[in-house]
């Protein structure tokens, strides 16, 4: 009788702790989505011009990845592979969204590359829909740029706008980003005093609109900060950074990094609306670019390359993320990672048990959760970029992608691989492979490929399987 008793006392215990388990809330999820700050443009990943106090704190409360990558070195491609788990090459959209689905006219082709890609097309899941499945209250601010350009540049389209992509609530606003035209042109703001940001403001009040809600939320903010136009309504926050100029630095320089610090403050805003409310312990607050920096601007050395190339400088992005309880405060991790893990790594977080077909990223639970390091460490990542650019004025720019570069050189055709430590650069064009060793190397100018030939032949050949086994679209010779 005594060992009936304990048996039912310990299922009881059992079965409590299986329905709180059950009845536990599901985490809200904050995506914080960024244009073109580079890798060495945060000051927690070492930046000498910018600081930025919000994404320090951030990465000082949970994890800052390393080894982040976006999808491609370019806007559109990368985010659209960041919607969908799925990456460039098996979605065949690879650059940035125009006005017709015509073909590359550039001087000096060698090559005829695919035709553009207008729209990510509606039959692919993105995440947005796929939390709305599972019952998040799902909402969209700022730049989304996966849709043909509608009445004016970036304008959303009617038909295949984030409405029509699973956001229930979405508002267009180019906030205080120089987009918008109707920013007023007072520049003297008092010390201390930022430029507004409307569709932060918006966002701010979607998190408020949340408090107290039993269903879990999905709010993603793609901000337009700091993509060109740079320019700044702040006068002091410009003469501050005009005063810690370094030797060789400019105006734009300067510029530039009160364009940062003005991000930051926006984000800063959001994060303290999350706390304000009550919500940041229960919220996975997810922070990405979506590219390389530009080359005008970003200073990314150690790294080789900018926006619009595969070297590191172009696609190795500042990546963090906190969820409170979960992942450990102030960890660093080097494993490699990618945007198109955010689909799988969200599904797992909100329950989804569907099966998936053909993403190409994969849950970052496994890694933060239960330390499957080697896993990851081990795993590999492509990029394809089957275009040129850039597309105007190419004749007298150079042809050597280098390290710090003023402007972007003109680039043909290129695919990339990465595996463990070593990183393969094929360029189309020259049926050319070079190899390097990101741990020994990561500014990428010690071309292994003649000393280890075998493992060179090795990695091109994965990477070509790899891209037809998504039916990539390659850049072919002239008839």
């Amino acid at each position: 009788m005594k060992r009936f008793c304990l048996s039912l006392i310990l299922f009881s215990f059992a079965l409590a702790s299986l329905l709180s388990a059950e009845e536990a809330p599901r985490p809200n999820i904050l995506f914080i989505l960024v244009d073109d700050l580079g890798w060495k443009d945060v000051g927690c990943y070492g930046s000498e011009m910018c600081e930025t106090p919000n994404l320090d704190q951030l990465a000082a409360e949970g994890v800052r990845f390393t080894d982040g990558y976006a999808p491609a070195p370019i806007c559109s491609a990368s985010r659209a592979a960041i919607l969908t788990g799925k990456s460039p090459a098996r979605l065949h959209f690879e650059f940035v969204t125009k006005d017709a689905a015509v073909m590359q006219d550039v001087p000096g082709m060698k090559l005829k590359t695919p035709p553009y890609t207008l729209n990510l097309p509606l039959k692919e899941t993105t995440v947005a829909e796929m939390l709305a499945e599972q019952g998040y209250s799902t909402a969209f601010f700022g730049k989304w740029h996966v849709n043909q350009h509608y009445q004016r540049y970036l304008g959303w389209s009617p038909t295949h706008g984030p409405a029509q992509q699973g956001f229930q609530t979405a508002i267009e606003d180019f906030g205080g980003h120089p987009y918008n035209k109707d920013l007023p042109k007072k520049t003297n703001l008092p010390v201390g005093i930022y430029p507004g940001d409307s569709m932060t403001d918006k966002a701010i009040r979607f998190l408020k609109s949340r408090k107290n809600k039993q269903e879990p939320f999905y709010l993603q903010v793609n901000h337009f900060y700091v993509h060109t136009p740079v320019k700044v309504q702040a006068k002091w926050l410009y003469e501050k950074y005009q005063q810690q100029l370094r030797s060789g630095e400019s105006k734009e320089h300067a510029v530039f990094s009160a364009f940062v610090e003005i991000l930051d403050h926006h984000i800063g805003r959001l994060l303290d609306a999350l706390d304000s409310t009550g919500q940041s312990e229960n919220t996975l607050v997810v922070f990405l670019s979506d590219n390389g920096g530009d080359p005008r601007y970003s200073e990314h050395a150690p790294l080789r390359g900018h926006k619009w190339t595969l070297h590191e400088g172009g696609i190795r992005v500042p990546m963090m993320a906190r969820w409170p309880g979960k992942f450990k405060a102030g960890e660093v991790c080097s494993s490699p990672v990618i945007g198109t893990d955010l689909f799988p790594t969200f599904a797992a977080v909100a329950g989804d048990r569907a099966q998936r077909a053909n993403l190409d990223g994969q849950s970052l639970l496994p890694l933060l959760l239960e330390d499957h390091k080697s896993t990851f460490d081990n795993r590999t990542l492509i990029w394809h970029f089957p275009y040129y650019h850039p597309e105007k004025n190419v004749e007298k720019l150079p042809r050597v992608i280098g390290i710090n570069d003023p402007v972007a050189p003109f680039l043909g055709p290129q695919s990339a691989i990465r595996s463990g430590p070593y990183k393969g650069f094929y360029f189309h064009e020259s049926d050319s492979f070079a190899l390097y060793n990101l741990d020994e190397n990561l500014s990428e100018t010690v071309d292994l490929s003649e000393n280890s030939p075998e493992l060179a032949k090795e990695l091109k050949q994965k990477m070509m399987d790899s891209l037809n086994a998504v039916d990539a679209r390659m850049p072919q010779p002239f008839d």
